[in-house]
């Protein structure tokens, strides 16, 4: 209603100029003498306008029979379609002009604007290679998801827009969920265009969301191979792959393929943690202790953590916690002061009952970096140590509202995993899981070796705290 009311106070001033202005030319005084053969002829200055007016679009359509003239020549010299190209000219013009007109409508958001531009464009260019799309666009940009689905399937007929039409059908179908037909889409477009981006970006989430390893691992290939990833980024995530690819197949009952694939991983990613631990648990599955401890301590040195501690401890099943104690005294020199290792040490030595050593391995850990897992240890080493219920329960009370330690955190939700995954399980992020503390107001739970420490010992007899109640993760130190 507007926009109406806003062209008709255009066409009324436009109007109410052309009558001000013919008004003051006819009344302003004077002359336009025009000599021509020897005559001259005078004109008033309105007539002089409206004579040049017509010269110029006498002129115009001359230009116009000219090139009927033309057209007509050239169908008669045997060019059978001189004079339907003069006559479609003007069409295509107009057509274009739709086609432009719609593909701004579609970038600035109005769907029914252009699928009124592409109808129009349609029918006077008769080139569905290009208006279809933009109908498609439109369609979807409206709502119109089942029609849209119809266009794009009618782009696959012509070599020029299948690959556009098989797009358009891979966000279809992601859009409704039905990723097995996104699947099969993209490999068909990666087999038209392998080198393009945005399709292998699509077909590598997809086949990594699907467990397809070996086909997410081809594709990274095809990826490096054209350049869109960094060397070191796409070694880091071929060694992801072999690892998920790994634990499949020693699932699958696999065991050579799985060997293969978690010794390639460790290669490639030293310091990947699972990677570390799959390839060490291969060594052992052969007898090859010495390996297995030189992989274990290698990515202990680039990155400690308890699933390495729990696998150098698996090396030997059978020995007394003294005995452990011992073994792990070259594996705790290497990154003797970090936390990681403190921990470790007093894990150790709260399995041997040494509790003072427990206590000054610990040091001022639990002080300077609180946390779950630090202040249930000083809770095990106090209830070693004979200290009061009092003092005991005061740790567990702090470490119940500490933050959490270190964890297998997701880099793109912040959302935390009890254990290591290729796919973040809340928003199907590929090697998004790192081993970090979580963001501040995330809830602590006390670990569950530690619970027991919540019962009060009978006063007259000193608490005794078995082994396994001293260790964090459930896997034995």
């Amino acid at each position: 209603m507007i926009w109406s009311l806003i062209k008709v106070a255009i066409f009324v001033s436009l109007a109410a100029l052309l009558a001000f202005g013919a008004t003051y030319i006819q009344d302003t005084p004077g002359e336009v003498l025009v000599a021509f053969a020897g005559q001259e002829i005078s004109l008033t200055p309105l007539v002089a306008l409206i004579g040049i007016l017509v010269a110029f679009a006498a002129f115009w359509i001359l230009l116009k029979l000219a090139g009927l003239g033309v057209a007509v020549l050239r169908t008669l010299a045997g060019d059978q379609t001189a004079l339907r190209r003069y006559f479609d000219k003007n069409r295509e013009r107009r057509g274009y002009a739709a086609l432009s007109e719609g593909l701004i409508a579609v970038a600035s958001g109005e769907g029914q604007k252009a699928i009124a531009k592409a109808n129009k464009a349609e029918k006077l260019l008769h080139k569905p290679e290009l208006t279809l799309l933009l109908n498609a666009q439109a369609a979807e940009m409206t709502g119109n998801r089942t029609r849209a689905i119809e266009l794009y399937k009618q782009l696959l007929n012509d070599d020029r827009t299948r690959f556009v039409g098989i797009q358009g059908l891979i966000k279809a179908k992601l859009a409704e969920g039905d990723t097995d037909r996104a699947l099969l889409l993209a490999e068909k477009a990666f087999a038209l265009k392998p080198r393009h981006p945005e399709t292998l970006d699509t077909l590598f989430s997809l086949q990594s969301n699907a467990g397809d390893w070996s086909g997410a691992r081809a594709t990274l290939q095809a990826k490096s191979r054209a350049k869109l990833l960094p060397k070191n980024i796409a070694m880091r995530r071929e060694a992801v792959l072999s690892v998920a690819d790994a634990m499949a197949k020693h699932s699958d009952g696999q065991g050579e393929q799985a060997r293969d694939a978690a010794i390639f991983a460790n290669r490639n990613a030293p310091s990947l943690v699972p990677a570390a631990v799959l390839a060490a648990q291969v060594y052992l599955s052969e007898n090859n202790k010495r390996n297995a401890v030189r992989v274990l301590r290698k990515a202990w040195e680039a990155n400690p953590h308890p699933d390495l501690a729990a696998a150098f401890a698996s090396i030997e099943p059978d020995e007394t916690p003294s005995e452990r104690v011992t073994r792990f005294a070259t594996f705790l020199k290497i990154l003797p002061d970090h936390a990681e290792t403190r921990m470790l040490e007093t894990e150790l030595l709260l399995a041997a009952e040494d509790f003072p050593a427990a206590r000054r391995a610990l040091g001022d850990l639990a002080d300077q970096s609180p946390s779950t897992r630090t202040l249930s240890l000083m809770a095990a080493i106090s209830r070693g140590e004979g200290a009061a219920e009092e003092t005991i329960r005061g740790y567990l009370a702090r470490a119940l509202a500490a933050p959490r330690a270190e964890q297998w955190v997701c880099s793109a939700c912040n959302s935390i995993h009890p254990k290591w995954s290729p796919i973040c399980a809340n928003c199907n992020g590929f090697d998004t899981l790192s081993w970090s503390l979580p963001a501040e107001g995330t809830a602590a739970d006390l670990p569950e070796s530690m619970m027991p420490l919540l019962e009060t010992a009978p006063p007259e007899t000193e608490p005794e705290i078995p082994p396994e109640q001293t260790e964090e993760k459930p896997a034995p130190i």
